[in-house]
């Protein structure tokens, strides 16, 4: 069984975003362990940067982060996958038993530090999205690669 844990930088406002990420997780919960960390996400404008918000949200993250785990970063400039690579690249990289950690930043996005510490670093889409969307969509493409490694028919 996969060990995946979600580390992101805030958290879901609206009810229908809660009910989708509650039903993605009940729908992996065959295959992996899953794991929902949200950290605050850090106000930018006025005095404070998006760089230094980007900074700040960077620390927290890092206070998160599981120990020996295989850090898979979502970033508009990552390796873009089908869902059949992301897969692949989930059984690589977790399939042994190493805990995965995707972890999606915040309005600003996510720290070049940090960034620096992840193993991959993978875009969902040349097209920006909300961090709830974001989360939704990684959740759905998790449930999808499960599905095509245990070759269920929901893919096809």
């Amino acid at each position: 069984m996969f060990k995946i844990t979600l580390l992101t930088v805030g958290n879901l406002k609206e009810r229908h975003w809660q009910e989708a990420q509650a039903e993605y997780l009940r729908r992996l919960s065959p295959f992996a362990k899953v794991d929902v960390i949200e950290v605050a996400a850090e106000p930018f404008g006025g005095s404070v940067t998006a760089d230094q918000a980007m900074r700040t949200e960077g620390e927290r993250l890092m206070k998160r982060l599981p120990k020996d785990a295989a850090i898979i970063a979502l970033e508009r400039t990552g390796k873009r996958l089908s869902s059949v690579e992301f897969a692949y690249l989930l059984k690589d990289e977790g399939g042994s038993g190493t805990h995965l950690v995707f972890v999606i930043g915040g309005t600003a996005g996510l720290d070049p530090a940090f960034l620096a510490k992840s193993r991959t670093k993978i875009s969902l889409s040349p097209m920006t999205f909300t961090h709830e969307m974001a989360r939704v969509f990684l959740l759905e493409q998790v449930y999808r690669a499960m599905t095509i490694l245990s070759k269920k028919p929901y893919h096809y």
